[in-house]
């Protein structure tokens, strides 16, 4: 028979079972044993052929998995309804962000009510005046089960528009130019990029980052004439380096144009007068091991955040007749107890953001006069720059948020230290933040270290030791998970639950030590002190073990998987999304997008210290005949970040050797990749399943 008719039969029986019995039956994926042999070690790996992307058998088996999902939470459809409507009613159905000024415009988007996408928009010269509409998403989103536009750019005459689409989700973008005096689209399209195309000041030339078409990784800067065959584009850039990947951006001053090429520990720059494109990129300072820098521009100078002699990062400048790092000045000086993460040049002012004790703040440094912070009233919260364009100015913009209040953003004078608040999130159904707590604790690491948590509840909980509770993290990168507000969040808060943040090593809020304390050979720290955070809501008496759950994504997916394998016992549930949990597996595959750049985060497994250092901590290659808690796993068919396989292994592993009757589902979106659903709404779907599964464990119902 057929192979193409016998995958349809097998998902056919397999519904029909599910539909025949009381109690619904997982899927049974087949074993196909493969040895994999490193450093004399083989590893025999049963599931290994799932990822075979267009082997229609693996496509029956994610269907029949989903069809598993359906009708395990079939009892909780109309709870997951329920929800969706009650997230959904919070967001303000018509909405306008705040409008910022760039070269004549006022720039903003806005959605209108019942639609999944929204609009670019302008204005010249006034907020009053006519608006013109540069894209409208939902028109062009039509047809499509996903749609993303980004790099939005417009030239220097203000009468072009560069953007890029994604309509797979695979994050391979086409860029498209719109001539925004007649409203037509220019035949010019350019595929496999980034999304973003750059402006030279002549308004015809545009550079772009081209990808790779298997590992994705961002390896060519291209330049384009417009009117001409994108076949034609000529290469300013080519990064050999696998483990590096190239960017291109403006200065702030228009001037000059920035190609980046960065690794996880070094980086490199090169610039160009944005006037000449017709001129050669020059470096600013060659690569060297270790030496990590990035460059802004104002008048005469480029302004340099680097860890030359500074964990913590410093901010140099040079002139940019001079650049070379024997020729930086130092602006602000190196500080162990502050991280330097951020800045921006004015004429008459520096504003940097820097992080204190976890805490992230707002510096601001007159060029004449003394220095002061930003003061904020929260405990524990968000403040980051927004959309700070101009040079000759007084008013810096902000953004602000916590877990109780919603986004916020600020115009804040600088010689006057007058804030005024532009907008603030609104939030409907009554919302009221003063209801709500949050505050910062800490848990005790098994090596002594303290491990900030951000926690909110609504106000009059008890510490009972009965409170479900959910704890997020991740945990890697060097990457904070601030505290910020979030609408779909509320419906747990209403419902009793505490959320807290578990800001584990691995992260860099407490500095760059943080965040080498939670790579490489010292990786097991991230995992370990999640499950001390964990340990701590317990003991402390937020919670019991019947009652916490665990939430994380991507590399958060990989700390839920090896959590697990720890410590099962002290979770409910847990939701992994998106998880990587074959780690050795997939970086040991170069052509996997992600993998070479990867190396000085996770490793080189063809060195035998890191092979078996990972070997030790991967989830996929740790499960074990145990009980682990009830689990749901998500994953997107198109995910450009971690692969379908490498969950849909995972998943497969643990029925096999699991020996509890705790729920497992297995949740993948078909038309999706790692960023889930584009819409407006479509998102709130996705919450809703993992919420109605956390509630049907506890018993919550409506």
């Amino acid at each position: 028979m057929n192979k193409s008719i016998i995958v349809p039969l097998l998902l056919m029986l397999f519904l029909a079972a599910c539909s025949s019995k009381e109690k619904v039956v997982p899927p049974v994926v087949k074993k196909i044993p493969k040895e994999l042999t490193t450093h004399g070690d083989t590893r025999i790996d049963n599931y290994y052929w799932l990822n075979e992307r267009e082997n229609p058998e693996v496509i029956a088996y994610l269907e029949a998995e989903n069809a598993y999902t359906d009708a395990v939470m079939k009892p909780t459809e109309a709870h997951q309804e329920k929800l969706y409507e009650e997230i959904k009613s919070k967001i303000k159905p018509e909405d306008e962000s705040v409008p910022y000024k760039e070269n004549g415009y006022y720039y903003y988007d806005r959605t209108e009510a019942d639609q999944e996408y929204y609009l670019e928009c302008r204005r010249k010269g006034s907020l009053d005046a006519e608006e013109e509409v540069l894209l409208d998403v939902n028109e062009m989103s039509e047809g499509y089960e996903y749609y993303a536009v980004g790099g939005l750019s417009v030239s220097t005459d203000n009468k072009l528009l560069a953007f890029g689409v994604d309509t797979l989700s695979r994050r391979k973008y086409t860029i498209y130019f719109k001539n925004l005096e007649t409203g037509e689209l220019l035949p010019d399209a350019i595929p496999l990029t980034t999304g973003s195309a750059v402006w030279a000041n002549d308004n015809k030339t545009v550079y772009y980052t081209l990808k790779d078409d298997v590992t994705l990784r961002s390896e060519k800067i291209m330049k384009h004439v417009l009117g001409t065959p994108f076949e034609n584009d000529q290469e300013v850039f080519n990064e050999a380096d696998e483990t590096f990947s190239c960017f291109i951006y403006k200065t702030k001053s228009q001037d000059y144009l920035i190609i980046g090429s960065e690794s996880t520990l070094t980086s490199e720059y090169r610039y160009l007068d944005a006037n000449h494109p017709e001129g050669e990129f020059k470096i600013i300072q060659p690569r060297e091991r270790g030496l990590d820098y990035s460059v802004d521009q104002a008048a005469d100078y480029f302004y340099i955040r680097t860890n030359l002699d500074a964990q913590n990062f410093r901010l140099m400048r040079t002139s940019v007749k001079a650049t070379s790092k024997e020729n930086w000045e130092e602006v602000i000086a190196h500080r162990n107890d502050v991280y330097f993460s951020d800045f921006d040049v004015f004429k008459d002012y520096l504003v940097v953001s820097e992080r204190k004790e976890g805490i992230n703040r707002l510096r601001v440094m007159p060029w004449q006069g003394e220095e002061y912070y930003i003061d904020f009233d929260e405990e524990v919260y968000t403040v980051r720059p927004n959309v700070n364009l101009d040079f000759d100015t007084d008013l810096y913009r902000f953004s602000y948020t916590s877990l109780t209040t919603p986004s916020s953003v600020y115009d804040f004078n600088m010689k006057t230290k007058e804030r005024v608040l532009l907008k603030e999130q609104e939030v409907l159904g009554g919302f009221n933040k003063d209801n709500y707590e949050t505050k910062r604790i800490y848990a005790t690491a098994g090596d002594g270290t303290l491990i900030p948590m951000s926690i909110v509840y609504k106000k009059g909980i008890k510490k009972d030791s009965n409170n479900p509770t959910l704890l997020y993290g991740y945990g890697s990168y060097g990457a904070t998970m601030d505290p910020s507000f979030s609408v779909s969040r509320l419906p747990l808060l209403d419902r009793g639950f505490v959320y807290a943040i578990a800001h584990i090593r691995g992260s860099q809020i407490n500095g760059r030590q943080w965040y080498e304390d939670g790579k490489l050979l010292k990786k097991m720290n991230t995992f370990t002190d999640f499950n001390d955070c964990a340990q701590f809501l317990i003991d402390d008496g937020y919670t019991n073990p019947e009652k916490l759950f665990a939430l994380g994504g991507s590399a958060g997916g990989l700390l839920m998987g090896a959590c697990i394998n720890l410590r099962p016992e002290l979770y409910k549930g847990v939701i992994a999304a998106v998880p990587f949990v074959d780690v050795v597996t997939t970086m040991l595959d170069e052509s996997i997008p992600l993998t070479t750049s990867e190396f000085d985060e996770w490793g080189n497994p063809k060195e035998e210290k890191y092979y078996y250092y990972m070997l030790s901590y991967s989830p996929y290659d740790n499960v074990e005949a145990k009980d682990y808690p009830a689990l749901m796993v998500t994953t997107g068919l198109h995910d450009s970040q971690v692969q379908y396989w490498e969950p849909a292994k995972w998943v497969a592993k643990l029925r096999d050797m699991k020996t509890d009757d705790n729920p497992l589902i297995f949740h993948i979106n078909m038309d999706f990749g790692h960023g889930g659903a584009s819409g407006r709404f479509e998102w709130i779907r996705d919450v809703a399943l993992q919420y109605a599964f956390i509630f049907d464990q506890i018993g919550i119902t409506e």
